[in-house]
C-alpha cells in the first residue's frame, strides 16, 4: 500500500471515532438535562391541615299529602236512599244533613214500641195506686196483712221495671230511625259519591259494598313521610321542613313536624312522621305527592369535614391519606353526610393532621413523599 493511501485511511478512522465520541457525549448530556428538567417539573402534592367542622345538608324524600280527617259514610240500617243533598265537590259544615233514607218498617216498629210503652205505663200506674192504698190502709192495725202489702210492693216494682224496659225499647227504635239521616261529622268536602236516589243501602248485602259518601277535610292536611333510620336523629317535634309538589314546582311550602311514630317500620326500617299543613286557600289537595327537603344540620361535635376528593374509595375500604414524617399513611375512615364539595368523616384522626387533598391509589401506603404543599382544606 502506498504511503498516501495509508495516511488517508488513518485520518478517516480518527474522524469517525471523534464523531462517535461527540455523539455519545451529546446524548448523555441531553438525557441528564431531561432528567433534571423532569425532576424539577414534578408538582408538589397538595395537602391541608385537618380541622373539625359542621356540615349542614339536606336530603329529599317523597311524601304524601293526606286529609287531616277522612271518613267513609255508610248506612247503619237497611233502607232506600230518599234524597241526596250534596254531591262530589260540595263543601259541607259539621252537622249538615247529607242524605235521607226511608224504611217503612221502622215506622211500624216505632208505633208498636210506643203502644207497648203506653200499655206498660198504665199497668205500672195501676199497681202503684194499689200499693199506695194498701199502705195507707195498713196504718190501721189488723186491716191488711204484711204479706199482702209485700206482694203489692213487689208487683209495683216489677211493673216499674217493665216500664223502663218499654221506654228503652222505644228509644232504641227511635234511635234506629234517626240513622235514616246521615249528617257530616266534621267540615270538609265530599270527594266521592257512590249512590243515587232510590238505591238500596244497608249494613249487609250488596248495598253495603261501597260507602254512600267519602268526606275529607281540606283546609288542614297531613304530610306523611317515612324517614330512613340513618336520619332519625336529625328530626324532632317542631323541626321545620320545606316541600314542593309536581303541580306547583315554582312554589315552596313550609311545615313543622307534629307527630313522630316513635318506632321503625319492620319492613322498611324507617320512621313515619307527620306534619300539619294549613291549607286555607285549598291550593294543595289530598293525595298529592310531595318532595320533602329534610334538613340535616350538623350535630356531631367530633366530626371532621374534608374535601370530597380527599376521601379514597378503594377495593379495600374507605381511606384518607395522612402525611407522617414524609411518608403517606392510609387511615381507614367512615363517611357521614356528603355534599358535592365536602364529606363528613370519622376515624383515627386528630386535629391539625396533614391530609392529601386529592387522594389516589397511585400514592401507595407507606411510600415516601418528598414535596408537599400544605394549603387550606377548601
Amino acid at each position: 500500500m502506498k504511503p498516501a493511501s495509508k495516511f488517508a485511511l488513518i485520518f478517516l478512522s480518527v474522524g469517525v471515532s471523534a464523531m462517535a465520541l461527540q455523539s455519545c457525549s451529546s446524548t448523555e448530556a441531553k438525557d441528564d438535562k431531561e432528567h433534571k428538567d423532569s425532576a424539577a417539573a414534578a408538582p408538589a402534592l397538595e395537602a391541608f391541615t385537618l380541622q373539625q367542622g359542621q356540615l349542614s345538608t339536606s336530603i329529599k324524600i317523597p311524601g304524601e299529602l293526606v286529609a287531616f280527617q277522612r271518613v267513609d259514610l255508610y248506612a247503619k240500617v237497611s233502607s232506600f236512599v230518599k234524597k241526596l243533598y250534596v254531591d262530589v265537590g260540595s263543601e259541607v259544615k259539621a252537622g249538615q244533613l247529607l242524605v235521607t233514607m226511608e224504611a217503612p218498617e221502622l215506622n211500624s216498629q216505632l208505633s208498636g214500641a210506643e203502644s207497648r210503652l203506653k200499655s206498660q205505663e198504665a199497668i205500672y200506674l195501676s199497681s202503684k195506686a194499689t200499693y199506695d192504698r194498701l199502705l195507707e190502709t195498713s196504718k190501721t192495725p189488723g186491716t191488711v196483712s204484711q204479706n199482702d202489702l209485700d206482694i203489692a210492693y213487689a208487683k209495683q216494682k216489677s211493673d216499674l221495671a217493665q216500664l223502663e224496659a218499654a221506654k228503652a225499647s222505644y228509644r232504641e227504635v227511635g234511635d234506629t230511625r234517626n240513622y235514616l239521616e246521615i249528617r257530616a261529622p266534621f267540615s270538609g268536602v265530599i270527594s266521592r259519591r257512590n249512590v243515587s236516589a232510590g238505591a238500596y243501602v244497608g249494613p249487609a248485602g250488596k248495598g253495603s259494598d261501597l260507602p254512600i259518601f267519602t268526606l275529607q277535610e281540606q283546609k288542614k292536611l297531613r304530610l306523611v313521610v317515612s324517614i330512613p333510620e340513618a336520619y332519625n336523629s336529625y328530626l324532632n317535634n317542631n323541626s321545620e321542613v320545606k316541600f314542593t309538589t309536581k303541580s306547583m314546582l315554582n312554589q315552596t311550602f313550609t311545615a313543622k313536624v307534629s307527630r313522630l311514630s316513635g318506632a321503625l317500620d319492620e319492613r322498611l326500617r324507617s320512621q313515619s312522621i307527620e306534619m300539619d299543613v294549613i291549607n286555607d286557600n285549598k291550593q294543595l289537595l289530598p293525595g298529592m305527592v310531595a318532595e320533602v327537603a329534610i334538613p340535616l344540620s350538623g350535630n356531631h361535635a367530633s366530626a371532621f369535614v374534608v374535601p370530597s376528593k380527599a376521601v379514597l374509595n378503594s377495593t379495600q375500604g374507605v381511606y384518607v391519606i395522612k402525611v407522617v414524617n414524609g411518608k403517606a399513611l392510609w387511615v381507614p375512615v367512615k363517611t357521614g353526610r356528603k355534599t358535592d364539595e365536602q364529606t363528613e368523616i370519622f376515624g383515627d384522626l386528630a386535629l391539625n393532621d396533614t391530609l392529601i387533598k386529592v387522594a389516589s391509589e397511585e400514592i401507595r401506603d407507606s411510600s415516601a413523599i418528598k414535596h408537599v404543599n400544605v394549603t387550606g382544606a377548601k
